[in-house]
């Protein structure tokens, strides 16, 4: 059974950071991308970043280009997403999800950008 547990989300001030984790479990995490999406209070999930099978390879959305650092550790088949210069429009339940697995995806963590 896939398993994708996120942690690390928050409440923090605009220009703050946190950093998020997504433990994965019941696949071969180190041959599969991986994509962080993200739902705002009200809207559709939106794509944050995907990074590929050997972290070689990420993208990003314009919107948190320069400031949201994905990476893997496929040790620990973990999967990070590094938020800096935090804005309140990132505020948002975000989920790490397999590439080309919609259904695969975590529960979600809370970030809250608000002074």
């Amino acid at each position: 059974e896939v398993q994708l547990v996120e942690s690390g989300g928050g409440l923090v001030q605009p220009g703050g950071s946190l950093r998020l984790s997504c433990a994965a479990s019941g696949f071969f995490f180190s041959i599969y991308g991986m994509n962080w999406v993200r739902q705002a209070p009200g809207k559709g999930l939106e794509w944050v970043s995907s990074i590929n099978s050997d972290g070689g390879s990420t993208s990003y959305a314009d919107s948190v280009k320069g400031r949201f650092t994905i990476s893997r550790d496929n040790t620990k088949n973990t999967l990070y997403l590094q938020m800096n210069s935090l804005k309140p429009e990132d505020t948002a339940v975000y989920y790490c999800a397999r590439a080309n697995f919609p259904g695969d995806r975590g529960q979600g963590t809370q970030v809250t950008v608000s002074s």
